[in-house]
């Protein structure tokens, strides 16, 4: 058992939605946080019928048994829209706290569903991270991928292709997201050559032979349904010419080796570089929610070709990834130019370095150490 960064402490007496990709380990997060809360469980087949058909029995049960100090759990709740008219209902005339779980809020969005109108706090469950794992291994990560079974696991591939397989039946097809379900497949492995990269939908759109316009339209289904994360441009003020487009990455390291059909990561590889990086990012991106700071991330690179990869919020922190075991003067080149434009609070080059440096003013982390500074609240605020 995995003791969760993310506990819900914000909600306070608050109603709340908790998103997160599937298999993140939102009902058993909150099986642990709320064990003698009332549930209703939507992946139910019976329990899904009964309220798909009937929404007011949601009240009708509430008010018979009112849930005392309890929140009243829906997992799934994306299945049906309507029970949201009922759950606002409830909230504003008798005080009963919800905590509204689901994968997706695209259905929602997408069928007008009430939305709650701003009486319900937003969370959201990532994969895990560093601080929440025990013994942490950075090779099973890199390889296996965060997602709690899959992390475990000796052979992920299998869980891996089930996944992927249930995230097209079951989120894709069933919610009828999109009807050409296999050109969405043909773009989920396009679509990984693009992970950590900058984005072209017209390249991505002629290997997958749909139009640009689809292509982003399908990069939406993915950061609506929580598979993957666009990472803005840092445009403030520049003094050079710097690249506007998006970077992309998949919410998950595992889930990139999948689609890439990476071979096993190890150190010195390129592979190893882009899942390193790819993971240093989940950690962030997780300690930017979770913190509940919720500053913003971006990259920063110019038409001559320099670059930092993350930015963190108002340029307080630039931080470049390495995943070498001995950082050179060579890689700082970024970090000093963008120093010449922006005074950062902490320039940082994350690597596998055995012990911390400072080169011409750069601070070089060991990636423990980092990850360590990172979630104690020293790197961002």
């Amino acid at each position: 058992m995995y003791k969760r960064k993310q506990q819900l402490a914000a909600r306070g007496k608050e109603s709340c939605f908790l998103w997160g990709a599937r298999q993140t380990g939102k009902s058993t997060l909150l099986n642990e946080l709320f064990p003698r809360s009332p549930r209703y469980d939507l992946l139910l087949s019976d329990e899904y019928r009964r309220l798909r058909t009937r929404p007011s029995l949601l009240r009708e049960e509430l008010l018979a048994e009112p849930p005392g100090n309890y929140p009243v759990i829906i997992d799934e709740v994306q299945k049906i829209p309507e029970l949201l008219d009922e759950v606002q209902w409830l909230i504003v005339n008798k005080g009963v706290q919800f905590i509204l779980c689901g994968s997706s809020a695209r259905k929602l969005k997408r069928s007008g569903a009430n939305l709650l109108g701003g009486r319900a706090l937003r969370f959201e469950l990532a994969p895990l991270v560093y601080p929440e794992i025990p013994d942490f291994d950075l090779r099973r990560a890199l390889n296996n991928g965060l997602l709690p079974r899959h992390y475990c696991a000796e052979k992920p591939l299998g869980l891996m292709e089930a996944y992927v397989g249930d995230y097209l039946k079951e989120e894709i097809a069933a919610e009828a997201l999109t009807r050409n379900i296999p050109a969405f497949s043909r773009f989920l492995e396009s679509a990984a050559f693009s992970n950590g990269e900058i984005l072209n939908y017209q390249n991505i759109a002629s290997e997958c032979g749909v139009s640009a316009p689809t292509v982003k339209q399908y990069f939406q289904i993915l950061e609506d349904t929580l598979l993957a994360r666009s990472l803005p441009s840092f445009q403030k003020r520049p003094k050079r010419r710097v690249i506007q487009a998006p970077r992309f990455y998949y919410f998950d390291v595992g889930l990139a080796n999948f689609l890439l059909k990476r071979s096993s990561i190890v150190p010195r590889s390129e592979n190893f570089g882009k899942a390193f990086e790819h993971f240093i990012y989940q950690e962030i991106s997780a300690h930017s929610r979770y913190s509940g700071l919720r500053y913003p991330i971006a990259y920063w690179r110019t038409a001559s070709q320099l670059e930092v990869d993350f930015i963190l919020g108002d340029h307080q922190s630039a931080i470049e990834i390495k995943g070498t075991e001995q950082v050179i003067s060579h890689h700082l080149k970024g970090l000093k130019a963008f120093r010449e434009e922006y005074k950062t609070k902490h320039s940082i080059v994350v690597s596998l370095d055995p012990k911390p440096r400072i080169v011409d003013g750069i601070l070089i982390l060991p990636w423990k150490i980092f990850l360590e500074r990172l979630w104690a609240g020293e790197l961002a605020s």
